[in-house]
């Protein structure tokens, strides 16, 4: 009897997991996903360094939807695949409409392990850079999540080193809360590492979190990676970063994710007055 019970559960939650992949792809055909910008700062210079473009669910009824509420039903799906290469395209598009209004920065997107593993990806990739001929080395940055499963560690690096060639930077993000960070870290030719905002948050007050962040800004500096602070929501967090090592920034301290239309007039007011101009440099 409980067999049965069991079974019965199982083909419900496998036929509500069919409906909701297929409500996604329905809203993947309607146009329903956009990109959201969150800026990445320099600290010492109040520069803008580049921003990371986050998806978003504009659903019809429910409104704006972070990527918790749909991704992770895809994450063993080609839809993801599909899903993956918009957001590359998007944020391509994105770069050249900006240009063109005379705003230049580097834009981020999250990379799946499913898609960077497709034998095909380099190609695919190479592809879309062809179709965006305004595309310059440097430009797209792909962040890889650090407690990502990657199969087959050489097969991977030996993406990351011809997607460098293409002009593609590369940055571990989370870093610190897998269990595959150091070897991420030795094996992969990445230019940045994201301390993960968790143990930002309470590195102000929480020692064993101020001792990660130390540790994680010392392993960038022996593998020779530039460190990059999450999840950073105060000018003191700011502060105690800057005398720790750490440079750049993001978090919703400095700017929540924005539509793209919103960009430029909040960069506007960023260059003319902001209130993490007194952590920079007086020179």
């Amino acid at each position: 009897m409980f067999s049965d019970i069991f079974d019965v559960a199982k083909d419900v939650a496998v036929t509500n997991q069919y409906e909701e992949i297929e409500n996604i792809r329905c809203a993947f055909k309607n146009d329903e996903f956009v990109l959201y910008y969150q800026p990445k700062i320099n600290m010492r210079t109040n520069q803008i360094v580049g921003l990371e473009a986050l998806i978003r669910w504009d659903h019809p009824q429910k409104g704006i939807l972070p990527p918790a509420a749909f991704l992770p039903v895809i994450e063993q799906n080609t839809l993801l695949i599909e899903l993956g290469e918009w957001v590359i395209k998007a944020a391509l598009n994105q770069l050249s409409s900006w240009s063109k209004s005379g705003i230049e920065m580097p834009i981020s997107v999250n990379i799946s392990p499913l898609q960077l593993q497709q034998t095909d990806f380099v190609d695919r990739l190479t592809l879309i850079f062809k179709s965006h001929p305004h595309f310059k080395a440097g430009q797209i940055e792909f962040e890889i999540l650090e407690t990502s499963a990657l199969d087959d560690i050489k097969i991977v690096k030996s993406v990351v080193e011809k997607c460098h060639e293409l002009g593609v930077v590369f940055s571990i993000d989370d870093f610190g809360t897998g269990y595959s960070s150091l070897t991420y870290l030795k094996k992969l030719p990445t230019e940045y590492l994201k301390i993960d905002r968790s143990f930002i948050r309470y590195m102000l007050t929480d020692h064993d979190d101020r001792s990660i962040v130390m540790g994680i800004i010392q392993l960038a500096k022996t593998f020779e990676r530039t460190v990059i602070a999450e999840g950073v929501e105060t000018i003191a967090h700011g502060e105690k970063l800057l005398t720790l090592g750490c440079k750049l920034a993001q978090g919703f301290g400095i700017s929540k994710p924005m539509p793209a239309k919103e960009f430029p007039g909040w960069l506007g007011h960023w260059t003319h007055n902001n209130e993490w101009q007194i952590l920079s440099d007086p020179e």
